[in-house]
């Protein structure tokens, strides 16, 4: 026996007995490969054995506290240091206990804690029994589907969670077993035969075969046996979506084969209810298209040679179509009237008309008359005549003035001043003899006029908003005459005709909205009044101002369309000729007048397209408190004769939404307490 036999002798010896002494790794026996070593232990001390296996192999370990315990390894032929490794490594997990890597130190320290912190991100075939945490992503089958099947392959210490939004799973255990898991889940997480297939119909309708498969789809052992498809129906192209296994799939076929067949008669009839179109709108539209799809579409072979032509009709009371057609045409009309039967864009339409207008006048003139003086009863001698000049207007003049003096204060405007002389008698009448009259006048007008019609119409749909008048205009007229009626003279009785016409504001407008967030408008605006009297004129004169226009405004934006500025002035200069020429004294022989009038006239419009319930209920609400506010600033007027409590006012809108035919008012006040604005229920 060799010195190197007996030194391994005497440290396996030392193990054995050796207490909590570290052990010296033994010397390679002779006739080993160099390197290799031995390892026979019984009932060792572990932590003696962490002592060998780090001065075999060179790594360096932390042992915890709580890492005690005897080990017996039993070995036949030497190993390499990695072998002892490994063989180190499943000691640890047979009593309990995993190494754990943290940089160049070894962590030796319970299987649970070793988890906690984890290890490895990899399995590999060298990690052997280390704990090593592993995502494992997946493609074609759910993570959460995966959890209840691996879950009993683990051990009760090993960690399995799924991430469903990336669709992986996270392994925390032994590295061998992991491994092992993975392998699993790669057989598993394969292409399955489920798939989509589309079958286009011809004859059957794709709504009404889709319900009829899912029925016979919802056999409990086509579920059990895993052979349950799922049917969709696609409209729009009249196709049939089976997606599932491949047997289901089979079955499902087999069955759309045998209903999609063609009527023996060649038509059917069905009822299409619609939502927000008309349907005697749409009754022309669907009638030209079948008329068309009728005269394109071949019979195949075999098929009739003629099918029925489609009759549609509606059906007004319960806004339905009645189309009795082929099955093809059927459905291409099906598609259009869906296409056609949509919500439309409704369009509030704010108008601002502003009319701001000043008018000035100003008269100053000199008139005089003489006349001869009075004898006793007859006119003496002397000189009859003067100057008179008639006002704008009409005004009279001072001879007009002299023979009814009693107009001269709701006549003759402004300021008058004359030189009465007695009175003379000329032609049999007397009047007053002014020697003189000066008359002064200065007039200043202004008015301001602001009109904000609204109205709410559909896309596509003239709205009509008119605030007028309707004014009675003579159109003939019959006086007193006398005709012969059965030989005999009689008199006919006078009788006029007159038309009605409107004298206001009238709005018309036609809303045409955009893809985009504009809005076309074909409109027409009327704005009229009474004008005053006119000389010359047999009736009523009215002004009366026009537009008509197509404009292109944006979504809730404000946009101009016309207006009219009117700048007028006139200047009218009645004098003597010759002695109203004179310097400074031609003044006494002048009568002028002044008139200036300036308008302005600008029409505004405002459109808000309303896409949906919402905004039409915010912009309802949003008038309906305008509204209110002012019914209940009116009630706070303490000069009003009446009482606040029988001074009418809208209810607020939830409470009218809930109660529209409630009162509009609240129940008088007692005797003695003031009365509040109303206010809606709480």
């Amino acid at each position: 026996m060799t010195t190197a036999s007996l030194r391994g002798i005497a440290l396996v010896l030392a193990l054995a007995l050796a207490a909590p002494a570290v052990a010296q790794p033994p010397p390679s026996a002779a006739g080993n490969p160099p390197g290799t070593h031995t390892l026979n232990l019984k009932d060792a001390d572990i932590q003696a054995l962490i002592a060998t296996v780090s001065e075999i192999t060179g790594r360096n370990f932390i042992v915890g506290p709580n890492v005690q315990g005897k080990v017996s390894v039993i070995s036949a032929k030497p190993m390499q240091p990695d072998e002892i490794y490994d063989v180190f490594l499943s000691v640890l997990r047979v009593h309990g206990y995993a190494a754990v890597s943290a940089g160049s130190m070894i962590k030796i320290v319970p299987e649970a804690m070793a988890q906690a912190e984890g290890g490895n991100s990899v399995a590999t075939a060298e990690s052997g029994d280390a704990i090593v945490t592993q995502i494992v992503p997946l493609r074609h089958v759910a993570a959460a589907e995966l959890v209840p099947i691996l879950r009993p392959l683990l051990p009760q210490g090993a960690q399995l969670i799924a991430h469903q939004t990336s669709n992986s799973l996270v392994i925390s255990d032994r590295a061998s077993n992991v491994q092992r898991v993975a392998g699993i889940i790669a057989r598993i997480d394969t292409v399955s035969d489920a798939e989509v297939e589309v079958i286009p119909l011809e004859h059957a309708n794709a709504a009404e075969m889709a319900r009829t498969l899912t029925i016979l789809a919802d056999d409990k052992a086509a579920q059990a046996a895993g052979e349950s498809p799922r049917i969709l129906a696609d409209e729009r192209t009249n196709s049939i979506l089976i997606a599932g296994a491949k047997s289901g799939r089979l079955r499902m076929r087999t069955l759309v084969t045998h209903l999609d067949t063609p009527l023996q008669k060649g038509g059917d009839t069905n009822v299409v209810y619609l939502r927000y179109a008309k349907a005697k709108d749409l009754v022309p539209i669907l009638t030209g298209v079948a008329a068309t799809l009728n005269n394109e579409a071949p019979p195949k072979e075999g098929a009739a040679a003629n099918n029925s032509n489609a009759t549609i009709q509606a059906h007004e009371e319960t806004n339905a179509l009645v189309i009795s057609a082929a099955p093809a045409v059927f459905r291409s009309l099906e598609g259009i009237v869906r296409q056609l039967d949509v919500r439309r864009a409704q369009v509030l339409i704010e108008a601002v008309i502003a009319e701001v207008a000043s008018e000035t006048a100003r008269e100053i003139g000199v008139q005089w008359f003489t006349a001869p003086q009075t004898q006793g009863d007859k006119i003496g001698q002397g000189v009859i005549g003067g100057q008179l000049f008639n006002g704008p207007g009409g005004q009279p003049n001072l001879l007009q003035i002299a023979a009814d003096p009693t107009g001269l204060a709701s006549t003759a405007g402004g300021l008058t001043l004359g030189y009465v002389d007695g009175v003379v008698n000329i032609g049999g009448k007397e009047i007053l003899n002014l020697g003189a009259m000066i008359r002064a006048l200065q007039g200043d007008g202004r008015s301001n006029v602001l009109s904000t019609p609204s109205v709410l119409t559909l896309d596509n749909q003239e709205a009509i908003i008119k605030v007028a008048q309707e004014v009675p205009f003579k159109t003939g007229q019959y006086t007193n005459a006398t005709g012969t009626t059965g030989g005999t003279n009689q008199a006919l009785t006078p009788f006029q005709t007159i038309e009605r016409k409107d004298v206001g504001l009238t709005l018309k407008v036609t809303p045409h909205v955009n893809e985009g967030d504009s809005v076309r408008l074909d409109l027409h605006h009327e704005l009229s009044s009474l004008a005053p009297s006119v000389a010359g004129a047999v009736d009523l004169v009215t002004n009366k101002r026009e537009l008509s226009t197509s404009v292109l405004v944006a979504d809730n934006a404000t946009l101009v369309l016309g207006g009219l500025m009117d700048h007028t002035a006139s200047d009218t200069n009645n004098k003597v000729p010759g002695l109203g020429s004179i310097p400074v004294l031609g003044n006494l022989f002048k009568y002028r007048n002044n008139n200036v009038s300036k308008r302005d006239l600008m029409i505004f419009l405002h459109p808000r397209i309303l896409r949906d319930a919402a905004t039409e209920q915010a912009v309802s609400s949003e008038k309906y408190n305008y509204i209110r506010t002012e019914q209940i600033q009116m009630r706070q007027n303490r000069e009003s004769l009446t009482p606040r409590s029988l001074q009418p006012v809208s209810p607020e809108m939830h409470d009218f939404l809930a109660d529209p035919d409630g009162p509009a008012a609240p129940a008088p006040a007692k005797a003695g307490a003031a009365a509040k604005p109303a206010r809606g229920k709480k």
